[in-house]
């Protein structure tokens, strides 16, 4: 893919981005972008901030300093607020001080055309494969009480049944339709729970170690699962992941963090010669 990008096909930019829980910054004014159709890895070792960015990103929290924009338009904005004035030990806040906080909740950030799933699956435990399916299409819905109590939204509902029907069939979930989401093998329920974020139409998704817990023949799997996924759907794709066979394999571009800083970008045979990323994964032993 043509790693070129502009601001007309940037789905994804985070600028400066910081969060600093009391004294401890988890990520540090990190800025970095994902380009239209982009599959884009973000590593690093544990603890290097990764999944914190993702929440920043899915407003499970609000930035302590920075910018998010999603197709171009600022979408999260926040400053160091009240006592985190004085304990801000990051930088960049002099950028955003007295600028509106813009601070939207994960519904509305899925509802923008952004969607997640979790680095452990939280599927809804007690509801069939595909009421998963349909109880994430309700955040589509235009519906409210009045229309709903009297059944005037039968026409719409009908249309979000036809729609989940047809993404099992696309998921190759449809044998195990009316099963319990939690009596499925570990495979399928991450396909159940990348299914179910399909279902509220992304345009962006944002994956969290989907091959976690996995043995090597479900990750390859699930590497020609998201490869396929991204392209019937037109996806962009922002995920975080460990398993190196399954990020050097799939991904357009990959970003680093090491202790919520980012130490390098780039394709990735770069990445994977870089000595920064060598070092932060290894401690500085390379091999002679």
């Amino acid at each position: 893919m043509n790693n070129e990008r502009n601001e007309s096909n940037t789905v994804l930019r985070l600028e400066n981005l910081t969060m600093q829980f009391g004294g401890v910054i988890a990520v540090d004014n990190v800025s970095l972008e994902v380009g239209k159709g982009e599959i884009l890895s973000l590593i690093g070792p544990n603890g290097a901030g990764k999944t914190t960015a993702f929440n920043m990103v899915t407003g499970v929290y609000a930035p302590t300093n920075g910018a998010i924009y999603y197709k171009g338009e600022k979408i999260i904005q926040n400053t160091p607020q009240g006592k985190m004035k004085k304990l801000y030990q990051g930088k960049n806040a002099e950028l955003y001080a007295g600028k509106h906080v813009i601070a939207p909740t994960p519904d509305k950030i899925t509802k923008l055309g952004i969607a997640r799933t979790f680095q452990n699956i939280r599927l809804f435990k007690s509801q069939t494969v595909f009421e998963n399916i349909l109880i994430a299409k309700h955040m589509l819905r235009t519906s409210n009480l009045f229309t709903a109590t009297f059944r005037l939204n039968a026409r719409e509902e009908a249309q979000m049944r036809r729609e989940s029907e047809e993404l099992l069939k696309i998921m190759e979930l449809e044998d195990v339709r009316d099963e319990l989401a939690t009596s499925l093998p570990y495979g399928k329920q991450r396909h159940l729970e990348i299914a179910r974020a399909l279902a509220t139409k992304p345009e962006l998704l944002l994956l969290d170690e989907p091959a976690a817990g996995m043995n090597p023949q479900e990750t390859l799997e699930l590497t020609q699962f998201i490869a396929r996924i991204r392209d019937e759907f037109g996806l962009t794709i922002f995920m975080i992941e460990h398993h190196m066979d399954l990020v050097m394999e799939i991904s357009d571009r990959i970003h680093v963090l090491d202790f919520g800083e980012s130490i390098a970008e780039g394709k990735p045979d770069e990445v994977r010669n870089n000595p920064r990323v060598i070092e932060a994964y290894l401690g500085g032993a390379q091999d002679e």
